[in-house]
């Protein structure tokens, strides 16, 4: 039959010390940088197939300052650009600037969290400039 154990397992002092020493750990700001980077990454791709899509010289402002503050997050790694070529129709051009405004507003978030004004300033730069280019799209006389 079963005998339980009289004697309680030994541990070494250093697996009571540090329980998960085995693998590494990031502290709060590297991650919100990590995520950041990655808010600012999918609005670089939305911005850059826009550019594709559009003639709006302020699009191609947006993405270098969008590649620099994405190049200074990730420590010098420049962002992985993407050369679209598609077909330019207006419901499509809607929902990249609706996805790039929910982009930008995502990386604000992130960027107020870990008090970066120089981030919090561009991403609401962008969320701004994609309000205006919906506005402009809108038929004239549509109502809210």
């Amino acid at each position: 039959m079963y005998e339980p154990t009289r004697t309680q397992p030994r541990r070494s002092a250093h697996a009571m010390a540090a329980p998960h020493a085995d693998f590494p750990h990031r502290s709060r700001e590297e991650e919100l940088d990590t995520q950041l980077a990655g808010h600012f990454a999918a609005l670089l791709a939305v911005t850059d197939e826009l550019r594709a899509l559009t003639q709006d010289t302020g699009l191609d402002a947006a993405a270098e300052q969008l590649a620099t503050e994405i190049t200074r997050l990730r420590g010098g790694l420049p962002p992985t650009r993407s050369t679209v070529a598609a077909a330019i129709h207006e419901p499509h051009l809607a929902a990249l600037h609706q996805r790039a405004h929910a982009l930008a507003g995502r990386a604000l978030v992130v960027a107020a969290s870990r008090a970066d004004t120089t981030a919090a300033i561009l991403a609401a730069h962008r969320m701004d400039a994609h309000t205006a280019a919906l506005h402009e799209r809108e038929p004239a006389g549509a109502a809210h």
